[in-house]
Formats: structure tokens, C-alpha cells, sequence
């Protein structure tokens, strides 16, 4: 379809962001999918609409890694750490919180709202209603799921040190990912991966790979948003999100081979590949599946 039969279809859904293309020679494209990880390091939900707020996506009682697994010392648990994260689903219907895994019984706990936040907060039944979590340095407050929840967990890992579900609020950014990136990656490996092993929240189709590197504002529907930086990758990418297995290897091998920063982003990166990008919600609003994506010109 030509460039001026998308932009009047576009502009009939949606006049506002029709208007923000700015130059005729802006371009647009579509967001393929859009990706809840209640749990951080958890299974993603994919849903075909969300509210996109400051601290994430959200979608009915799910909150984007809005739930966190830590140690009893309150140290932040990821795949990095615990690669069979990668198969737990969280998920909140009619005021519970269910949690389920291979081979384990499902686990429900009531949920509850905390006055003056749209998140959901697990009912306390620990010695402690709240802790702080050391979450990439930082001290954060949360909210204890209980003693049940911690057994549960700790027969799902097979470890003999302590985990405990927790509840907190995210002011983690939103991470973009087009799928002509993830095919460029999977066309330098034996096996291809997919998106799922990145972990974004918005999943962008009809671009070519790596096109969002350049994105520094775009729109999709009310929603406005702004790029921080390129997501640097580690080590959790190397675990298969259908298996929970590590290789250590690859895709970050590969992904090192070729998606290095240039030497004067060394202090932000380091070492790490880059992959997608993270942004920020300059405007909230809600997006859906199939919503054109335009990038903004200044």
C-alpha cells in the first residue's frame, strides 16, 4: 500500500497522530504485539490493549514486572540468578493472585489494593508487612505475599536458600523491539530465538531491523513517547524462556559480534550488546494491537 493511501486510512483512525507525522517523508509502522511480564523474569501475558502509565504498561489487574521474587535478606531474584524464573505465570483474576509453574500446583492468594495506588499488593500473612528490596542498588519498598507463597517458591527453584514474593512499584521504562531485528539475530544463529527471549513491551512490525535505534519520539495512538537509551544486554538473554535452561553463550555471543556501542558510549554500556530500545511515557494513554507507530519529526 502506498505511503499516502496508509497516512489518509491512518489519519481516519486516528486524526491527532496523523497530524504529528510532521513531513511527508516521516515514516510509520505497526505494533505488531504488545507484552506483560507481571513477574519480573516471569512468562509474558500478550494482550491486545493496555494502558500505558508512567511505570508501564498495564492491563486490567496486571501490572508490567510488577511483582518480584527476592532473597530473605530482601536481594532482588532474576534469571540471571534463577533461570527457571523464566517459566513461572503470574497472573490476577477477581481479586486473587495465582502463581503456577511446571509440575506445581497452582497457588491463589487474595490480593489487595493499597489507597492511592493502581497496583495490586499481595495480603501479608508475614511477620512483615513491608521491606525494602535492594533492586539494582536501590532501596525500594514492598509489599510481602506471605509464607505460603515463599514455601511455593522455594519447591518450584529446588533450592535450599529462601525466596519470597514481593510486590512493588516499577518506575522501570518501557522497552520497544521491532521483529526485523529478532529475524536479523536469528539469521546469524543455528537456532532462531524470538521475541519472547527480550522481553519487551511493545513489539513493532513493517520495519527494517534496527530502525529503532534511530527513534527519538514517537507516537502510537494517544500515547507519546521518548527514547532514554539502547537496552544493553546480559547474560539472562542466553536462557531458552521455554526451558529455563542457560547456555551462557549464545544469543549473546553473537549479539557481541556485532551490536557493540560506539567507543564514546562505552561509559554508559560497557561491554554489553545493545538490542531495543527504552523509553520513557512523555503522554499516557492506552494502545492496542494493530495501532499505527509514527515517528516524530522536530
Amino acid at each position: 500500500m502506498e505511503l499516502k493511501t496508509l497516512a489518509l486510512n491512518a489519519f481516519a483512525q486516528n486524526k491527532r497522530a496523523a497530524l504529528l507525522i510532521g513531513e511527508p517523508a516521516s515514516l510509520f509502522w505497526d505494533s505488531a504485539s504488545l507484552l506483560i511480564h507481571p513477574l519480573k523474569s516471569g512468562r509474558a501475558v500478550s494482550v491486545p490493549l493496555a494502558e500505558c502509565l508512567q511505570i508501564g504498561l498495564k492491563f486490567g489487574e496486571l501490572q508490567d514486572r510488577h511483582w518480584l521474587v527476592v532473597t530473605e535478606q530482601g536481594h532482588m531474584v532474576t534469571g540471571r540468578q534463577q533461570p527457571r524464573l523464566v517459566l513461572l505465570s503470574l497472573t490476577c483474576e477477581d481479586g486473587h493472585v495465582c502463581l503456577s509453574g511446571p509440575d506445581m500446583e497452582e497457588l491463589r492468594f487474595p490480593a489487595m489494593i493499597k489507597p492511592g495506588n493502581s497496583g495490586l499488593l499481595g495480603s501479608c500473612q508475614s511477620k512483615s508487612s513491608g521491606s525494602a528490596q535492594k533492586i539494582f542498588g536501590a532501596d525500594i519498598q514492598g509489599r510481602d505475599c506471605g509464607e505460603e507463597t515463599s514455601r511455593w517458591l522455594i519447591r518450584f527453584l529446588g533450592k535450599e536458600q529462601t525466596f519470597r514474593l514481593v510486590a512493588y512499584s516499577d518506575e522501570a521504562p518501557v522497552m520497544l523491539l521491532s521483529e526485523a531485528s529478532v529475524q536479523d539475530l536469528s539469521s546469524r544463529l543455528e537456532e532462531d530465538v524470538t521475541v519472547k527471549r527480550f522481553r519487551p513491551s511493545i513489539v513493532i512490525s513493517d520495519c527494517e531491523a534496527f530502525a529503532e535505534d534511530s527513534w527519538v519520539d514517537i507516537q502510537i495512538g494517544s500515547v507519546r513517547l521518548q527514547r532514554v537509551k539502547s537496552c544493553g544486554r546480559c547474560i539472562f538473554t542466553t536462557v531458552d524462556p521455554e526451558t529455563g535452561v542457560i547456555s551462557r553463550k549464545e544469543p549473546l555471543d553473537t549479539l557481541k559480534s556485532y551490536r557493540l556501542c560506539k567507543p564514546s558510549d562505552q561509559h554508559i554500556y560497557q561491554k554489553a550488546p545493545l538490542f531495543g530500545q527504552l523509553l520513557i511515557v512523555k503522554q499516557e494513554g492506552t494502545l492496542q494491537v494493530g495501532d499505527v507507530v509514527y515517528k516524530i519529526s522536530r
